[in-house]
């Protein structure tokens, strides 16, 4: 194929989270990344994902292989890191990589399937790199082709309603620690995307208050007053911590922001009260080492995949349903890349045999220079019918056949006719 459809990453599934942390991109570095994945040889158009859970290039490319190491070494000499991600890279090609980002897009390979966050970050990313030149026809159709999977996924099949999103999933932690959320404070640390869905779950389970610090304290403010929580400025969290009940960290912050003396120091103040704290962010903003301190519970991002188990039936068939809808909308797609693929022989065996209609019916007007314009146009018309005629049958079978023998027709086609190859037009 012309266009070989790509994917390279790792995911919750094949890196934990120490290993996730030191490749996530930070937001300021997206568009570089998208601009130099694109420059690489090879690569025709380009996109990062760079969830909590994944981060993967999506990519159009020549020589597929060829691609794939590129786009490995790009992810492994990026971020600098002194790491080996060869075991916990993958990478999928045609109808795979088509498989793998509907799945992706429909919520199917997430940490907590039926999740409705990862749509929203996808159309985020892609527009991230449409907005640098990295994508181009392929990537365009491609994800919002994945857009609308996942939008059949969500309309025809059960599974968003009987997924645990990830901030809810945090809830239900929260409600194994303690009794019950009335007379219990939150603070929220950061204002990212999953601390605020977080924070609203737990107010609506009836969590009693709600405090909230981000270093923009302006942003701190804005967040309090939709949630009709308290906003407190970043530089004074901590002398807050002892009100924390519950405490959750959605930050963009590349080193700990909460450490064991402060929260030591608070369980003093708390006298041996518990303190529960979800760590959202990648890369983590709290200590891991405070969760060895005595009434501290803390879960990270892996941690919520073991409150996911309920209802498991249940969403195994809502998500076969799911599966079946992928694997119609793969096939619908594939069909419009192999005939992206043939358009380039459809043409150009319509333009060579043009050319030898049109040199041949001029040599013969031009011996017949008395013939009338009426039957010029019927000599004009009746040639152009003998090449539709002619043409019909191959350019039929070539938007029909099978893909699995895409390349003997186009290559037959191609010798038969004397075409140029398609990188020499």
């Amino acid at each position: 194929m012309q266009h070989e459809v790509l994917i390279v990453g790792l995911n919750h599934r094949t890196a934990s989270l120490d290993v996730r942390e030191t490749v996530a991109f930070a937001d300021e570095q997206l568009d570089d990344v998208n601009r130099q994945l694109r420059a690489l040889d090879g690569v025709e158009e380009a996109a990062v994902v760079c969830t909590c859970n994944r981060v993967e290039v999506v990519t159009s490319a020549r020589d597929g292989d060829a691609a794939v190491g590129r786009i490995a070494d790009f992810l492994c000499d990026a971020q600098q890191q002194r790491i080996d991600l060869a075991p916990h890279l993958y990478n999928f090609a045609g109808r795979d990589a088509v498989r793998h980002l509907f799945r992706v897009a429909s919520s199917l390979d997430s940490m907590v399937v039926g999740e409705p966050q990862i749509l929203g970050q996808l159309k985020t990313f892609y527009a991230r790199a449409a907005s640098v030149g990295a994508t181009g026809a392929v990537l365009h159709r491609w994800f919002h082709k994945a857009f609308s999977v996942a939008k059949r996924v969500r309309t025809e099949t059960g599974i968003a309603g009987r997924a645990v999103s990830v901030s809810s999933a945090a809830v239900e932690l929260a409600s194994t620690i303690f009794d019950h959320l009335e007379d219990k404070t939150a603070m929220l640390v950061g204002t990212g995307k999953m601390g605020e869905l977080a924070a609203r779950h737990l107010l609506a389970n009836g969590v009693g208050s709600l405090m909230a610090t981000n270093r923009t304290f302006e942003r701190a403010v804005e967040l309090a007053r939709a949630l009709g929580a308290t906003p407190v400025p970043f530089e004074q969290f901590q002398k807050y911590l002892p009100m924390a009940d519950i405490v959750i960290g959605a930050t963009a912050a590349t080193s700990f922001v909460l450490g064991e003396q402060a929260m030591q120091e608070a369980l003093r103040e708390r006298k041996g009260r518990p303190i529960f704290c979800i760590d959202l962010s990648v890369p983590r903003s709290f200590d891991p080492r405070i969760n060895a301190l005595d009434n501290v519970y803390l879960y990270d991002v892996d941690d919520l995949a073991k409150v996911t188990q309920e209802n498991l039936g249940e969403r195994a068939r809502e998500a076969e349903k799911a599966e079946h809808i992928v694997s119609e909308e793969v096939e619908s797609f594939w069909r419009w890349l192999d005939h992206l693929e043939v358009v380039p022989t459809i043409v150009a065996l319509r333009d060579k045999v043009e050319a030898i209609r049109l040199g041949e019916l001029q040599k013969t007007l031009g011996q017949l220079k008395d013939l009338p314009p009426r039957e010029r146009q019927a000599l004009e018309a009746m040639t152009t019918a003998i090449v539709n005629k002619i043409l019909h049958a191959p350019i039929a079978r070539l938007k029909q056949h099978d893909p699995r023998s895409e390349a003997f027709y186009i290559d037959a086609v191609r010798r038969l006719f004397d075409l140029e190859p398609p990188d020499e037009q």
